[in-house]
């Protein structure tokens, strides 16, 4: 990291190069982001982790480019072709891209006709025509005719001379930035079906013949082409115009109309046509599979982040059911723990005396164990278990809910699965994470690759190291927001905490189990490995419910617990006193705790976190049920209205589940009534919605559904939702003031704000 990174990376993200500066500085210091945002915003100037994530990988990019800048001049060093002007354009070079136009002409290369061409002495006649004076081409060419090289002939040297200009040509970076700024703002994608592959390739029949500008592709349809290209199907090429890029190249090289002009002029068509051409095909189609892997993980990210953070029931003793016809319903009942505490299978679905048998086991289950609430898994059968379940006449305390199964299967033959339950098979532990996923969805789906959650987008198909580290960074950023409670969490839940890792969480457990539960945050330190640093990491995201010290339960770091007792102190009450007193908590004057260390920013969060101690900022969980009667595609009719949650968000547009076992789509022209550039700026991954049905395709199994003019969440099903948007807007506002008033680099940022 130089002093130039830090003042590129704060001129791009306008920022002041003291904000980059401490950024790094923790970054390097083994912080994590979600500790560096929470706990160390004096430091920053209050940056969130969408910043101080671009800071990090800026950073990373930027070394790299280094790297690759260091490997190139030591590869010219070795070679003895590195001069002053060379080094010189090397060193400020600002682009990997750059950097290679600059290196190609040096690069080692294979025998190429231009190789072969100088091997036989005919680069001094290549000079010659291409500097294009008054010479005759055929005179000059006569002179190199050797037949012991090969060059039998004025044509066989003159075609050799060509060779070498055109990949002169094809090497120069002025050509190779024109070219790529021609490509990306005037070429085409053009995909055609392979004959032979039209039957089993129906699924890309939209692009057996398709064309459309390489400037405004859309992601989806760059990677689904390039998937039918991989699998056989299409034929993609990367086409501009043709006659356009030589008009804009012959002025390049060409300098007149003499016989050498005109030989020049040959070698420059050859060279596009040949060489030039192939090479700009290769980088717009690396370049816009990089721009759509981008916008694919940001989808799967966004659509990720609101999976994880979906409202949990909360601590409820909860029945959950994998259905099944054939193979019967996987039932188990867990306790508000989430611990498994019976198992049996049960078949409502195949005739009326099972029907009967199982609706009297429920009843039985429901009030043994003291359900709560029943999850019914929405796979093969869910809605007409979920139909027979509503019909038994059970308390109408007991809520009964769909919840989605996908990665449930992908969990139960996990290795983690069998670690939980190594005595139970996998329709066991499939029904468990079914009513785990219902009590809270963030602590379950740790469990799971992201990837098999189902809310992605071509995500086999994109950059998997690009992807892993997006996904990773979006557990991570969820777990450490909600936090954790240290006593009750899983491995799998632990290790994403700020600081820790898989051997630090294993840790904490095998502490746990050995010891019984935490009784305060200090007595982490005891377990073996988990030092002052990760301490200091993951103390503020760990929550002890019912520890020693109240503050344990709240997301105030340790380090802070002796600015909460001086509170406490100058109030002359105690610390649970100001938590639950809002006429002492306004008393506090801020600005008497104000440090070198701590400024009004941690200050303000203490206090907001005083008054509403370990607050879970998930949304609060919504009942929902979808339209009795609609339980499988044929009962779907255009025009009916029906309520669903969205289960994916693309590029495209919206998927909705409306309980027929098959999503429907509602393409982004029919989100709403207005423009719509990105489909997450109306709906988030499980939002409840209405929407009307637009068609029905049977033999293809495709619903289109419209939500114009619908209202995102059904009537009856959210109330208080309105309430609860204007609190956080209020909320979003706060901090929004907060963040430019008492920031001490508030100035500056107000200075230099786009």
């Amino acid at each position: 990291m130089t002093k130039a990174h830090l003042t590129k990376i704060a001129e791009e993200l306008h920022l002041i190069p003291k904000q980059v500066q401490a950024t790094a500085d923790l970054l390097n210091g083994g912080a994590t982001i979600p500790f560096i945002a929470r706990y160390r915003k004096e430091a920053t100037g209050s940056l969130d982790e969408v910043v101080i994530t671009a800071i990090r990988d800026r950073l990373n990019q930027l070394v790299e480019l280094d790297n690759r800048r260091e490997a190139i001049l030591r590869s010219l060093e070795e070679r003895g072709q590195l001069n002053d002007e060379l080094k010189e354009k090397i060193l400020i070079a600002e682009t990997l891209v750059v950097l290679e136009d600059l290196y190609l002409p040096y690069r080692p290369k294979r025998r190429t006709r231009a190789t072969i061409a100088k091997e036989k002495g005919l680069e001094p006649l290549a000079q010659l025509i291409f500097a294009q004076g008054d010479i005759d081409p055929l005179a000059e060419a006569s002179s190199f005719i050797d037949h012991e090289k090969g060059v039998d002939s004025v044509e066989d040297a003159l075609a050799g001379a060509r060779d070498i200009i055109a990949e002169w040509v094809n090497e120069d970076q002025t050509a190779r930035a024109r070219m790529r700024d021609f490509y990306t703002s005037h070429a085409v994608f053009k995909s055609k079906v392979i004959q032979e592959k039209a039957t089993e390739g129906m699924k890309y029949k939209d692009y057996f013949d398709w064309e459309e500008p390489v400037s405004s592709a859309p992601s989806h349809r760059i990677l689904a082409m390039r998937r039918g290209e991989k699998e056989g199907v299409l034929t993609l090429r990367v086409v501009p115009p043709e006659e356009e890029a030589l008009i804009l190249l012959e002025p390049l090289f060409v300098k007149g109309e003499g016989p050498a002009s005109e030989q020049v002029r040959m070698a420059v068509h050859d060279s596009y046509k040949r060489l030039l051409s192939s090479s700009m095909e290769t980088e717009i189609r690396l370049s816009t599979k990089k721009r759509a892997d981008e916008e694919a993980i940001k989808i799967f990210a966004e659509n990720l982040r609101q999976l994880l953070l979906a409202p949990p029931l909360g601590q409820k003793n909860v029945l959950a059911i994998d259905p099944g016809f054939r193979t019967g319903c996987k039932l188990v009942c867990l306790d508000c723990q989430g611990k498994l505490l019976h198992h049996e299978t049960i078949y409502p679905l195949q005739s009326e005396k099972l029907a009967s048998d199982a609706s009297i086991r429920i009843r039985e289950l429901c009030e043994r164990f003291g359900i709560e609430a029943i999850a019914v898994g929405n796979g093969t059968g869910g809605r007409e278990t979920e139909f027979f379940i509503r019909g038994l006449g059970l308390p109408a305390t007991i809520r009964v809910m769909m919840v989605n199964e996908s990665g449930a299967s992908v969990y139960s033959a996990s290795e983690v699965a069998r670690e939980e339950f190594p005595d139970q098979d996998v329709t066991v532990r499939g029904a468990v994470s079914i009513g785990r996923r219902l009590m809270d969805p963030l602590a379950e789906l740790v469990k799971i690759d992201p990837k098999s959650i189902g809310v992605g987008q071509y995500q086999h198909d994109v950059d998997q190291g690009a992807l892993r580290s997006s996904l990773d960074d979006v557990v991570i950023s969820c777990v450490n927001r909600v936090g954790v409670e240290v006593n009750t969490a899983s491995k799998q839940l632990l290790m994403y905490v700020s600081g820790l890792g898989p051997q630090l969480a294993k840790g904490i457990v095998e502490y746990r189990n050995e010891h019984g539960p935490f009784k305060s945050r200090e007595a982490l330190k005891k377990v073996p490995r988990l030092g002052p640093k990760a301490f200091e990491q993951a103390a503020g995201f760990l929550r002890i419910r019912d520890g020693e010290n109240p503050l344990d339960r709240s997301a105030v770091h340790p380090e802070s617990y002796p600015i909460v007792d001086a509170m406490a102190r100058d109030l002359d009450c105690s610390v649970i006193d100001l938590m639950r007193d809002e006429n002492l908590r306004q008393r506090i004057d801020l600005n008497r705790y104000v440090s070198d260390k701590v400024g009004l920013p941690t200050l303000n969060d203490i206090l907001a976190e005083l008054s509403k101690p370990g607050r879970d900022p998930r949304d609060q969980f919504e009942t929902f049920h979808f339209t009795e009667g609609i339980e499988k595609l044929e009962d779907v009719k255009p025009g009916m209205k029906l309520p669903g949650f969205v289960t994916n968000i693309t590029a495209f547009g919206v998927f909705v589940d409306i309980g027929v076992h098959q999503d429907g789509l509602v393409h982004i022209s029919e989100l709403s009534n207005r423009f719509v550039k990105n489909p997450s700026e109306v709906v988030k991954v499980h939002q409840k919605v209405m929407v009307t049905v637009l068609d029905v395709d049977l033999e293809r199994k495709r619903i289109s559904l419209s939500m114009k003019g619908s209202p995102l969440v059904p009537d009856g099903v959210s109330k208080g939702k309105e309430k609860q948007k204007k609190e956080k807007r209020s909320e979003r506002k706060r901090k929004e003031k907060e963040r430019f008033t008492n920031n001490p680099f508030a100035e500056a940022f107000r200075n230099r704000r786009p």
